[in-house]
């Protein structure tokens, strides 16, 4: 299909097309893998038949384990079936109570969802960055494209709570710092969420991100707000006005569809319908560097003490102790 001389001459289908293919691989081919293996494995016993079981123990002692991954790994895809999680996803993390240590924690989480993003193999693009003075970010949005990319990370939606020595406290005091993660689904379909131009406002100014002396000179950044509802974006990386209200206008829809999943679902909505202060007693997740080191979802009640692996980008754990147990809360809500 993509060899097709005319594929490419509508590059918004083109991409959109080859996102599907990607979706569709993400679940077909760890089916193949594990048939694959399987079929190896039944193959060692017969051949265990034949010539004992000696010949092939070292080989079966390879297979079953990374069959057992293999499922495991095809039943984690299987939580994924949600409307929109195929969908590539809007991050966008903003600095809570904590003053200077709380830009530093949003500049950090930053860090964590790129290097977690290039683990995964998704392309990643800043959508909108706003540095602090002192140290850190006030805010930052990122697109994640890729196979799945708002399925897993809708797991992330909440307040997180950093507990540390503060590299800004000359005394070398404990502090602790918050930041609040919204993820949203890029839409596919933006049909399905109507927005009216007269609901909008919008304000242009000079861009204060990447892209040279050109966003320095024109106001190519965009602020729009959605008057009905309250939900502001600010969107500055792309060269042109133009573009940069068609991504803020993309997040726009994304939020308000977040808003009406959120008033079917109690436990969304508890994130957006009614987050309140992302302050003390508002965290999902809390990171403790000390006294000691963990790294705990206050949702799941799973943990690490590796809490720099997680920084790193290890938080697959986290994301799938939430999957699972929402499918569990949904299977008993049904029963």
């Amino acid at each position: 299909m993509q060899s097709r001389p005319d594929f490419w001459s509508d590059q918004a289908k083109g991409q959109r097309v080859v996102g599907e293919l990607k979706l569709i691989r993400s679940f077909t081919e760890p089916v193949q893998r594990v048939e694959r293996l399987q079929a190896d494995i039944d193959a060692c016993l017969e051949l265990a038949k034949e010539f004992g079981e000696s010949e092939v123990l070292a080989d079966l002692e390879r297979l079953g384990p990374e069959l057992a991954r293999e499922i495991e790994a095809l039943d984690l895809r299987v939580l994924l079936g949600e409307p929109h999680d195929g969908d590539n996803a809007f991050v966008s993390i903003n600095a809570g109570a904590g003053g200077v240590d709380a830009c530093d924690w949003a500049r950090m989480l930053l860090r964590m969802y790129l290097a977690w993003a290039k683990a995964k193999g998704f392309e990643v693009e800043e959508v909108e960055l706003a540095s602090e003075s002192e140290g850190g970010i006030r805010s930052a949005t990122i697109e994640v494209r890729g196979p799945l990319a708002f399925g897993y990370l809708k797991a992330e939606t909440g307040v997180h709570r950093l507990v540390r020595i503060s590299p800004f406290d000359s005394q070398a005091r404990r502090h602790t710092a918050f930041a609040s993660v919204d993820v949203t689904p890029e839409l596919e379909d933006e049909a399905e969420i109507e927005v009216k131009e007269a609901d909008l406002e919008v304000e242009t100014m000079r861009s204060g991100g990447a892209g040279g002396q050109h966003v320095n000179k024109t106001e190519s950044a965009v602020r729009m707000r959605h008057l009905p509802s309250g939900i502001v974006v600010r969107c500055e990386t792309q060269r042109s006005q133009h573009k940069n209200r068609e991504v803020a206008l993309k997040m726009i829809k994304a939020k308000l569809l977040a808003l009406q999943v959120a008033a079917r679902d109690k436990e969304m909505a508890a994130l957006y319908g009614q987050k309140g202060e992302v302050a003390f007693g508002s965290q999902i997740r809390s990171y403790v560097l000390h006294p000691y080191q963990m790294v705990k979802d206050h949702r799941t009640e799973h943990e690490t003490g590796n809490i720099h692996a997680v920084l790193d980008g290890k938080i697959d754990s986290f994301i799938e102790a939430w999957l699972r147990q929402r499918s569990q809360k949904a299977k008993s809500a049904t029963t």
